[in-house]
């Protein structure tokens, strides 16, 4: 489970699994995509965070508000190969991330003004271990019609580990084996269809693959049993 406790003491280069020394991002690297992004900070206005994946149900970061949001032109795809987390080099699953087109429903998070540096150093050290997304400044609606502008990671075509082969043939039998320090992917993935459907978001593509993905893990139990 990933924790507060642990991001704020994980070094990087070993906490996720062995990871590349080509695709590691240091720490600098960090600062500086965090520092550009706040330069390009639209206004005054308080920074929310969309939260499409795992941050809905485990944020880690401090926020003074939670309301739900929909994104549009973006939607949700397993389009990043996992090589660290829940994966490995050898035995890679797939992430989620933001491709274009579509719409996304998610958790939108006010962060605190007074710790807003601290909070988004912790989220980069979360989401930016490789470079993988861009973060973006996005126009996002809150269930209660408030129209904020929110940051959201959002896939990076160019980067080495975007796949663009995202169909469920392709990526189930990738999620149902893989697995490394913080999990299985598959867990991910089951977390994932779990709170959309506690929330009333549920994706039926998304809920397709989880069925296929149990379907795959269920025919290896029986074979090895």
């Amino acid at each position: 489970m990933l924790t507060r406790e642990f991001l704020l003491k994980a070094d990087c280069k070993t906490s996720f699994g062995d990871i590349e020394e080509s695709l590691l991002w240091s720490c600098e690297q960090r600062a500086a995509s965090l520092a550009a992004t706040l330069a390009c900070r639209p206004d005054q206005s308080p920074v929310w965070i969309f939260g499409y994946g795992s941050l809905m149900w485990n944020p880690v970061f401090e926020a003074d508000e939670v309301a739900s949001g929909t994104l549009e032109g973006w939607h949700r795809a397993f389009c990043l190969r996992l090589i660290a987390g829940r994966g490995t080099a050898s035995l890679p699953g797939r992430m989620l991330a933001l491709k274009e087109g579509g719409s996304t429903s998610g958790l939108a998070f006010r962060l605190p003004e007074a710790r807003l540096h601290e909070e988004l150093e912790l989220l980069w050290k979360r989401e930016m271990i490789t470079g993988c997304y861009l973060p973006t400044w996005c126009g996002l609606t809150l269930e209660d019609g408030r129209s904020v502008t929110a940051l959201a990671f959002i896939m990076d075509p160019r980067h080495p580990l975007y796949e663009s082969d995202s169909c469920p043939d392709a990526i189930a039998p990738l999620i149902a084996a893989a697995s490394g320090p913080l999990g299985s992917n598959a867990q991910y993935l089951f977390s994932l269809e779990q709170e959309l459907a506690k929330r009333g978001m549920e994706e039926e593509s998304l809920s397709r693959l989880a069925h296929q993905v149990r379907a795959l893990q269920a025919g290896v139990r029986c074979a090895q049993g």
